[in-house]
């Protein structure tokens, strides 16, 4: 049996000083706060990374929610086999209708809470006036320890996201305190996006303009409710505290005043409605529970064994990746890729993502943090099937980049994806294998079957060559494609196979009529393209391996996070050699990682695997408090995380259909010693 707490607590994120690109968040995985060295966010702007409050509910229109419809802009108009479909590529004439909808709804960063820190002179202490920084992230309690010094007076912090409710509950400990040198404010930024590139709005808006209200509802002893208005949205802030008062001190802006003892205990909570505050006592000792339980359950690994000199990091990154997934990737709608952190896209989630997000819940023992979220497919199912109709398709097309309402956004790149379809089924896959509960077919059939039948229309059929093929148009995973160009990549093929027999499958499993379009289609796929011994981009790309090295090589994924039935494994090895010899890896992502990883993987390759997993670059790195670096807008990456765990859990306990082999996707030279439990197959 694994020590499961002597392994998380080794792996404790600890800073003894200002960190720019890991500020540590706690949180349930439908609430977070992020903080800095202070416990709250008293110095964003030491941080390249914004220190964000979010909800899964906290969602903004600017202006209001009908300013703006995908009627109007123009649709571009592409050949679809001597029929025009209609797609939301391309601004023309619309450029402020397009980029509107491209921002809204965005989600909202719910409040600012810091200390103000006051000098023996009464001058606002810098940051760089802050002492004997110690801070540590408790991972087995989700608890957030801090300690550091004003002026050589000692202030101790202690801050927990309470598992059940949106609220941050902090106790505080310090002299400073009587002395009047510490006081509590709470400011509320804009909504607004500032520019109409992501990367250039990600920080907080601190712009005031008509529309925007903040305001003091009641205020009585020891706890105030403060009421937002953003435009047509708003949203309540109730406080709670055990000693002080608080004024409003500017338009957007609260402070509370503590008196004269040196303890502080206070609870925010944000939402929709007022509701019930824990204290600080409930918060801290539920969330102890919370997390103890979640350690303790499911699925864990353990590589303290291993001689390889990198077994340690990624038995770190492993560890990590399961707290910061579970708090951003385990809510009741898929995540954004910065989960609640800040706003990465206009703070919209991507479905081609969300199998990354959360397919290693299920593989993990942990199936119901992924059931939360992909029951909402169930809610915007009426919107996919509008998308399909509007386009001459029967069943579902799931749209690409949404806000929490299902609405398809207008996209250079993201209305002609198709690798997000068979997502669904997959994803509802893996939670009933793991959980085998007939109830999970009954919850879900409607939205496989739906996203079947699209699969099953969209395939057109080639007279010529007896098969089905897919496009044009369409834009494969590897976005670097033209829509009018790409016909039949490897990967969408065998994910279109996979996703029809799984839903076949489940017919079965319900005593249902199998639709015979599924089975011709499945049957009849054309087969994935290659040329000189390796499998290429699409059909229409012979230069794969030299004009097209960049991005993901996402034809890899037809073995690995699938099982290849209609893939050459001698091909599929040459061509992983290429991508490992050949990728331009500074334009990939970090879930490109461990994809390849699960190639080499099911190839028999376990040394490949753990080099591919532990590759030396920059869109791999993985910071101090667990994310995933991409680069200096794009500071935490879940995709990755969630890739890693998946790939990890594979090659440890391998994929359905194996025989019984103890860690086939690790090394068999005997430098790794892989000890798991609780884990389950990959499909």
């Amino acid at each position: 049996m694994i020590d499961r707490k002597g392994v998380v607590s080794r792996h404790y994120p600890r800073m003894t000083a200002v960190n720019p690109l890991s500020p540590l968040t706690v949180g349930n995985g439908e609430f977070a706060f992020t903080a800095d060295i202070t416990g709250l966010q008293t110095f964003p702007e030491a941080y390249q990374v914004p220190l964000g409050t979010q909800a899964h509910w906290g969602w903004h229109f600017t202006g209001r929610y009908d300013q703006y419809s995908l009627d109007d802009i123009a649709f571009q108009q592409l050949d679809t086999y001597g029929r025009e479909v209609g797609y939301p590529l391309y601004p023309e004439k619309q450029e402020e209708a397009y980029h509107w909808l491209r921002q809204n709804p965005h989600r909202v960063q719910l409040g600012q809470l810091s200390f103000q820190l006051l000098s023996s002179s009464g001058e606002e202490v810098q940051i760089e006036e802050i002492k004997n920084i110690n801070q540590v992230l408790n991972l087995w309690e989700g608890v957030l320890y801090s300690e550091f010094a004003v002026e050589d007076i000692p202030v101790s912090v202690t801050t927990v996201c309470h598992p059940a409710t949106d609220q941050v509950s902090v106790k505080v400990n310090s002299p400073l305190i009587p002395q009047g040198r510490l006081k509590v404010v709470l400011r509320f930024p804009s909504p607004d996006m500032t520019d109409r590139r992501w990367e250039e709005s990600i920080f907080l808006n601190w712009a005031n303009r008509e529309g925007l209200k903040s305001l003091l509802g009641v205020n009585k002893e020891n706890s105030a409710l403060i009421k937002r208005q953003i435009d047509e949205d708003s949203y309540q802030v109730k406080w709670e505290w055990n000693q002080g008062n608080i004024q409003q001190t500017n338009t957007h802006e609260f402070t509370l005043f503590p008196e004269q003892q040196e303890n502080l205990t206070f609870s925010v909570g944000f939402g929709t409605q007022s509701s019930k505050l824990h204290s600080f006592d409930e918060s801290y000792s539920t969330s102890k529970e919370h997390w103890s339980s979640f350690w303790q359950s499911g699925g864990a690994i353990d590589f303290s064994g291993s001689s390889d000199s990198r077994a340690n990091e990624l038995e770190r990154r492993v560890v990590l990746s399961q707290f910061v997934t579970a708090i951003h990737s385990g809510g009741s709608t898929p995540p954004q890729e910065t989960g609640l952190i800040y706003n990465s896209w206009f703070g919209k989630f991507h479905l081609e993502m969300h199998w990354w997000h959360g397919a290693h819940f299920p593989i993990w023992g942990r199936e119901a943090i992924l059931a939360k979220s992909l029951t909402w497919y169930n809610a915007i199912l009426p919107r996919a099937k509008e998308v399909a109709d509007s386009q001459g398709y029967s069943g579902a097309r799931w749209p690409k980049m949404v806000g929490v309402e299902g609405a398809q956004t207008p996209s250079p790149i993201a209305p002609a994806l198709i690798w997000q379809q068979p997502h669904p089924i997959a994803l509802a896959e893996l939670c009933y294998q793991a959980s085998k509960a007939d109830d999970d077919l009954d919850k879900w059939k409607e939205m496989v079957f739906e996203t079947a039948d699209f699969m099953a229309d969209y395939a057109v059929w080639d007279e010529s060559r007896a098969a089905y093929v897919l496009g044009p148009p369409l834009i494969p995973a590897q976005e670097c494609h033209r829509p009018e160009d790409s016909i039949n990549p490897p990967y969408e093929l065998e994910y279109w196979k996979y996703g029809l027999e799984t839903a076949m499958l489940w017919k079965e499993r319900l005593n249902e009529t199998v639709p015979t379009i599924w089975k011709d289609v499945a049957e009849k796929l054309a087969k994935p393209p290659h040329q000189n011994g390796v499998y290429l981009a699409h059909e229409n790309c012979p230069d794969t391996f030299e004009t097209y090295n960049h991005d993901h090589p996402s034809m890899v994924g037809a073995l690995g996070i699938l099982p290849g039935k209609m893939i050459d494994f001698q091909i599929m090895k040459q061509t992983l050699d290429r991508v490992w010899q050949d990728w331009q890896w500074d334009t990939g992502w970090g879930w490109d990682f461990p994809m390849c990883a699960m190639t080499a993987a099911r190839l028999g390759e376990g040394s490949m695997a753990v080099d591919f997993l532990l590759m030396d670059k920059t869109k791999n790195t993985y910071l101090p408090n667990g994310h995933n670096y991409q680069h200096a807008s794009l500071t935490a990456y879940l995709p990755g995380n969630g890739g890693l765990l998946t790939a990890v859990a594979m090659m440890a306990c391998g994929w359905n259909g194996l025989a019984d082999e103890h860690a086939p996707g690790f090394p068999k030279d005997g430098t790794w010693i892989v000890k798991y439990e609780g884990l389950h197959p990959i499909l």
